[in-house]
């Protein structure tokens, strides 16, 4: 059943401007931000739990409106004026959806795996943009899993799920620590390959068509020493300008992308 939302007092208001803002709120309440109609939808197929939904039919699709009303699953579904929406979204007179969803990260021995997995590990990731745009590499790429080791920023952050245009729904997640992700892929024969600037071998000499893990580290340090000392090999990716540095999921792309390449693109 829809309602009609008009007062900016109301509860659900108020829950989307506080998760918005406090990565405290979200942890706390269990809950987090979607925006978007395609962000909802990815959210809905990948079994999110959605709690809230408010959309605008100013801005939404008349068929998606449909569509909503239609799922049995949704008990709090508020139609809202374009003021409303726009006190609320960070896309001014866009996408006209707005959701509450629990978050979805796996346990590292929840996560279902095929017999040569192809995993992407990052290490103390600080900025959701870049953790917004791995993931988008993640899914364009059919990652198995995407594991985030000792992270500085919430992994559900609206820019993480506004930057990963939804992707962050469609690629199984795990948040653990650098130590026991290492045990972890030991105990399951997982390879690490850890990218550094000091390595010694470039990453297109090895071969990467059994179970694999790529491990990246923050652009301004790089891999923690654990990593650069416990993982099965230290790669590098050769670079011939001025500078040594690049974008992490540029980065992450082009190692994923010559796993996928050797593995005939087939998982």
């Amino acid at each position: 059943m829809i309602r009609q939302l008009t007062s900016l007092q109301n509860p659900f208001i108020k829950d989307v401007l506080l998760l918005r803002e406090k990565s405290r709120e979200r942890k706390t309440r269990e809950l987090f931000i979607i925006e978007g109609i395609r962000e909802f939808n990815l959210a809905v197929s990948g079994g999110f739990l959605i709690q809230a939904v408010a959309f605008c039919p100013d801005l939404l699709p008349a068929e998606e409106v449909t569509k909503l009303s239609g799922y049995s699953f949704l008990s709090n579904l508020f139609e809202v004026s374009r003021q409303v929406y726009n006190r609320i979204a960070f896309r001014q007179d866009a996408e006209g959806v707005i959701a509450l969803s629990r978050p979805r990260l796996y346990g590292l021995n929840d996560l279902i795996l095929p017999p040569s997995p192809l995993i992407l590990i990052l290490e103390s990731v600080e900025k959701p943009g870049n953790l917004g745009a791995v993931l988008r590499t993640a899914d364009a790429a059919n990652i198995d899993a995407v594991i985030i080791c000792d992270p500085l920023t919430d992994v559900y952050n609206p820019n993480t799920v506004r930057s990963s245009i939804g992707c962050i729904f469609t690629v199984p997640l795990s948040v653990s620590t650098t130590q026991d992700t290492i045990a972890w892929l030991h105990s399951r024969g997982i390879k690490s390959y850890a990218t550094s600037l000091g390595a010694d071998l470039f990453y297109h000499t090895l071969d990467f068509r059994g179970p694999t893990a790529f491990v990246m580290g923050t652009e301004s340090t790089g891999l923690s020493e654990l990593w650069l000392t416990k993982a099965d090999h230290a790669i590098k990716i050769p670079m011939g300008g001025k500078i040594d540095s690049m974008n992490v999921s540029v980065s992450a792309a082009i190692v994923v992308f010559e796993a996928r390449r050797q593995r005939n693109f087939n998982s």
